[in-house]
């Protein structure tokens, strides 16, 4: 899995971290799991042509001491597709953004 991690993370800041991302993501059903939604004009052309797959998003997992961002984009609406793929580009720099905004926000020092 091509991934961001940002590691050695405070176990005094992991509950801040946890909090970001109650307010600027999507709680996944999975315990330390949340989405993050890409806008649409991010969207690849193959994803584009995929109105029932939207919307597509990246997965964010906070462990006891590291948060790690996924390049895999992927579907809410399904598990397989043709538009499930890694970032292009453009959605890596928006998910690298998320992250450099996360460490800046909360002032993390790893």
């Amino acid at each position: 899995m091509r991934q961001y991690q940002i590691d050695e993370i405070s176990r005094l800041d992991i509950p801040r971290v946890r909090e970001y991302l109650h307010q600027h993501a999507l709680a996944a059903g999975l315990e330390g799991i949340w989405w993050v939604d890409l806008p649409e004009d991010l969207l690849s052309p193959e994803q584009f042509s995929h109105p029932d797959c939207r919307p597509f998003r990246f997965g964010v997992e906070l462990g006891d001491d590291f948060v790690r961002f996924e390049f895999l984009i992927r579907s809410r609406e399904t598990m397989r597709c043709a538009c499930i793929g890694y970032a292009t580009r453009q959605q890596r720099d928006f998910i690298l953004a998320f992250a450099d905004r996360l460490v800046e926000e909360l002032a993390l020092r790893t």
